[in-house]
C-alpha cells in the first residue's frame, strides 16, 4: 500500500488534531466532585483492590505473561494466541498504530467524535486522518461511545469480510462492561472479525493502575506475535497483572454487575437534576453523557473553571470535536447536589 507523500499527508477533510486533554485530576489537584472521568463511581472494587495492594511488587512479572493470557483468554472463550497484553488502552492505542504504519497504512479513520490518542498516535506516525472508513488503513471505533456513551457510527460496509491483510477495525471497549442501556451493534461473530480492546480500570473504579489488553480477530495469532515484538519488556507491572487477574473473578464480575444497577438510579437522578437546571442532555447508554447549558459557548470555558474553583470538575468536550458541551460521568447524589448548588449560586 502506497503511503503518501508530505504534502499529501492531510486531506482537506481529515480532522484536527486536537490538543492533548484528559479528565481527572490537575494542576489544581484532586477534585472534590469530579464528573470528569468515566470511572465506576461505585469503585473501587473490593476484590480488585485488595488484588492490587496485595500485589508482589518485589518481583518481575513472567515476560510472557503466561498464566495472564491464559486466564483471559478462558474468560472469553477464545485461545490464548489471541490475546495482546498492553500497557494501557493509551500504549495499545500507540502500538497497534505503529504496526500499522510499519505494514505500510497510510490513512487512519477516526469517529466524530473520538478520544485524543487516536489521532495523536497517526500524528506520531504520519498518517492520515479521515472521517471517512472506506480507504482507511486503520479503523478506530469506540462503542459505547466517548464522549457520548452512544453506539458507533458508521461501521465500514466491509465490516462482514474484513481483510485484515487490508484493513485493521479496532473496536475500544472500555466502555462496554459500564453499558446501562441499549445492545452492541456487532454480533459474536462480527466481533471476532475485528480488534476487540479492553481496559477494565475505569469499570472497577481503578483508573490509577494501567492495564490493558486486546482479542486479535480470528486467525490473527501472528499479528499478535509481531505486535508483542513492538512492546518493551514488562509493559505491565505487577500491580497491573494483579488488577487483570482480579478482572476474571466470579466474585468480581459479580460486584460490576450488581454496580449498574446503582449507576442507572444514578444516572437517572443526576439527569434531572441537570434537566432542573434548564441543561439539554443527550442521549447515552453508559455511565456518563454529554450536556450542555443554555450559556454562549464564548461563556462555557469560564463557566467550567468557575465550577472547578468550587471544587467541582466537568470534562469540557471541545477537545473531542463538540464545543459548548461537557462530559459527565454518573456520581452519587451528594456530588449532584454540590453542582446543584454551585450552578444556582453562579446564577445569582
Amino acid at each position: 500500500m502506497k503511503r503518501p507523500d508530505s504534502s499529501e499527508r492531510l486531506p482537506q477533510s481529515a480532522p484536527a488534531i486536537p490538543a492533548r486533554v484528559h479528565g481527572g485530576p490537575d494542576t489544581l489537584g484532586v477534585p472534590r466532585f469530579d464528573f470528569s472521568t468515566n470511572s465506576n463511581a461505585c469503585g473501587p472494587c473490593p476484590q480488585a483492590l485488595a488484588a492490587v495492594q496485595q500485589a508482589d511488587a518485589t518481583r518481575y512479572p513472567d515476560p510472557r505473561y503466561t498464566a495472564l493470557r491464559n486466564a483471559l483468554a478462558e474468560f472469553h472463550g477464545v485461545q490464548p494466541g489471541r490475546i495482546l497484553i498492553a500497557g494501557s488502552a493509551s500504549e495499545c492505542i500507540f502500538r497497534l498504530t505503529a504496526w500499522v504504519a510499519r505494514q505500510g497504512g497510510a490513512t487512519v479513520c477516526l469517529p466524530r467524535h473520538a478520544y485524543g490518542d487516536y489521532a495523536q498516535a497517526a500524528q506520531a506516525w504520519g498518517l492520515a486522518l479521515t472521517f471517512e472508513p472506506t480507504q482507511a488503513s486503520l479503523v478506530w471505533a469506540c462503542e459505547p461511545s466517548s464522549p457520548l456513551g452512544q453506539a458507533h457510527t458508521p461501521w465500514p460496509a466491509w465490516l462482514s469480510s474484513c481483510d485484515s491483510s487490508r484493513h485493521t477495525l479496532v473496536l475500544d471497549c472500555a466502555y462496554a462492561p459500564l453499558r446501562l442501556s441499549g445492545a452492541p451493534s456487532l454480533s459474536a461473530a462480527q466481533r471476532d472479525q475485528v480488534w476487540q480492546m479492553f481496559s477494565p480500570n475505569k469499570s472497577l473504579g481503578l483508573t490509577g493502575v494501567r492495564a490493558a489488553y486486546a482479542i486479535a480477530p480470528l486467525g490473527s495469532e501472528v499479528a499478535v506475535q509481531a505486535l508483542d515484538a513492538l512492546a518493551p519488556s514488562w509493559p505491565l507491572g505487577a500491580h497491573g497483572v494483579a488488577l487483570l487477574q482480579a478482572w476474571v473473578q466470579p466474585e468480581v464480575q459479580a460486584w460490576l454487575s450488581d454496580s449498574l444497577y446503582t449507576l442507572r438510579d444514578w444516572k437517572a437522578r443526576q439527569i434531572a437534576v441537570l434537566s432542573e437546571l434548564g441543561w439539554t442532555c443527550l442521549p447515552s447508554e453508559a455511565n456518563f453523557f454529554c450536556a450542555r447549558s443554555g450559556d454562549e459557548v464564548t461563556r462555557w470555558a469560564a463557566e467550567l473553571a468557575h465550577l472547578r474553583g468550587q471544587g467541582i470538575k466537568l470534562r469540557d468536550t471541545t477537545s473531542f470535536g463538540l464545543p459548548g458541551h461537557a462530559r459527565l460521568g454518573v456520581l452519587p447524589p451528594a456530588a449532584q447536589d454540590a453542582l446543584l448548588a454551585a450552578w444556582q449560586c453562579r446564577a445569582g
